[in-house]
């Protein structure tokens, strides 16, 4: 049937954090032999897969169960993430050998070797009595009824890969520029100086819209496109709701989690069951709004966040640009497989959906590619260039009337994270980055210092303050070169 990408005139994200295909979604057609109720096979988990733990001896994945003691807490910990981290747990070493060729077989000895260290630090989130296996326990479907329900009742891609194999930002930054600019670490790397998707929507006169959760979303500082962007380009949840309601969506909107240790993100070791009821409201407030027949909904996680998944990632990845890669890396390979859902009324339910055998697999940079196939709009890298799209997933002439969620029951945990009161690490950096903004007097002279900041709310607060102390900066410098009568535009700080 044909690709019905044309008749699509919204497109939402939602990116989540750090969690496997693997973890969240493993389990969701091994009763049927891992095969969808469309025919197609998927690439799920038996059941079998293992890890060796330090003495060598094999664990195998095990399901999280509703019942399961903190089921929406594990693996416990937070896993390790960075590069050399991810290289342990696809290598069993923190060098990734020549060829790289990734077994998968570390990520129980990563976890172990972490996990003493990290158990002691409070801004890990250990919770008492969590042992290296749970790296191995995988959520059930059942624990998961609303990302499952919607993986099930539309479509699912078994083969989506991260960007980059390390952290949030680097992935984020493909996810939205199709490029890291060499970088593969969270701290120090914003803002952005590459074009991203934003600044090109723009440019070609196409609506866009980035909206946080409880706050202004964070990526309103990572690209110096979004950094000149206006501020109506930027909301909260309430206003993406209200928009879907009133059928005033615009075509690109994407959205952020909260991102502190209490949020919804799903990052470990916050609350897994306030993510599936942050996915469950978006995916309601488009279902009931009056945009749902020409919306296509990508729900995706931006990294793996050193969460087991037994798929090796490929080679072969195009290098985004000239850039030079941090630790020598060349960015020819993708990081870990994660968790992606499609979901529209012109997706038929049960699919399963991939690139084809030996084009290049789906990566965060295809929603770049699905962007601009939709709107004519050049690739911003090699990368996203060479990029499939996903428009082949929508075979439907006419919209589909069914629920796939219809009577579902959002879990809850009923507990709340061990480390409430800290900062998450994402709060870290987004403090740091807002520092460096480039804050001035009414004399043009920038002062500012940091102060030292304590809790997750302490930074969340600091980021508000300071995002609108710039904001008022930059309209007081527009004022001031309007007066002058010299038309020169607000430049942003160059990479830091």
């Amino acid at each position: 049937m044909a690709n019905q990408l044309a008749a699509i005139n919204h497109i939402v994200v939602l990116a989540l954090e750090n969690r496997s295909f693997d973890q969240m979604l493993g389990f969701l057609y091994t009763a049927q032999g891992n095969v969808s109720p469309a025919g197609q096979v998927y690439e799920g988990l038996t059941g079998a897969e293992s890890n060796p733990d330090p003495d060598g001896n094999p664990v195998t994945v095990f399901k999280i169960l509703p019942t399961t003691p903190n089921a929406y807490f594990m693996p416990g910990c937070d896993p390790g993430e960075g590069f050399a981290q991810v290289n342990q747990q696809l290598f069993g070493s923190l060098d990734a050998p020549t060829p790289p060729a990734a077994t998968n077989q570390g990520f129980l000895v990563n976890f172990a070797t972490n996990l003493p260290q990290r158990a002691a630090n409070p801004d890990f989130g250990a919770l008492p009595g969590t042992v290296a296996n749970d790296i191995m326990g995988m959520f059930a479907p059942e624990t998961l009824p609303v990302l499952s329900g919607l993986a099930r009742g539309f479509a699912v891609c078994d083969q989506w890969f991260a960007s980059v194999p390390t952290e949030t930002m680097p992935n984020r930054a493909f996810m939205c520029a199709a490029t890291s600019q060499g970088k593969l670490g969270d701290f120090h790397v914003t803002p952005f100086s590459a074009p991203s998707i934003f600044g090109a929507l723009t440019q070609a006169n196409v609506s866009w819209m980035a909206y946080g959760y409880d706050a202004l979303p964070y990526t309103q500082s990572d690209f110096n496109d979004t950094l000149s962007a206006p501020a109506s380009n930027f909301g909260l949840f309430a206003d993406f709701t209200a928009a879907a309601a009133a059928g005033t969506l615009p075509a690109y909107s994407f959205l952020e989690p909260s991102w502190g240790t209490t949020g919804n993100s799903q990052h470990p070791n916050y609350d897994v069951a306030l993510g599936e009821q942050l996915i469950h409201d978006v995916y309601y407030a488009l279902f009931n709004g009056a945009n749902w027949n020409q919306t296509l909904l990508i729900i995706t996680y931006d990294e793996h966040g050193g969460n087991f998944d037994h798929v090796p990632p490929p080679t072969g990845a195009v290098a985004p640009d000239s850039s030079v890669g941090d630790q020598g890396f060349d960015f020819t390979r993708f990081g870990v497989r994660v968790p992606a859902v499609l979901v529209s009324p012109l997706v038929a339910a049960g699919t399963v959906f991939r690139a084809p055998d030996g084009a290049t697999p789906l990566d965060h940079t295809s929603i770049l590619k699905t962007i601009e196939a939709r709107w004519g709009l050049s690739p911003l890298t090699a990368r996203d260039a060479a990029a499939p799209d996903v428009g082949d997933v929508l075979t439907l002439t006419v919209p589909r009337t069914d629920d796939p969620l219809s009577g579902v029951i959002v879990p809850t945990s009923n507990a709340a994270p061990p480390n409430a009161e800290r900062p998450s690490h994402l709060q870290i950096v987004r403090a740091q980055t807002v520092a460096a903004l480039p804050v001035v007097d009414a004399g043009g002279v920038p002062d500012h210092q940091m102060p030292a900041l304590a809790t997750g709310a302490d930074h969340e607060r600091y980021i508000a303050e300071r995002m609108t102390a710039w904001r008022a900066s930059k309209a007081m410098r527009a004022a001031t070169v309007l007066a002058r009568g010299a038309a020169q535009p607000f430049t942003p700080p160059a990479p830091g």
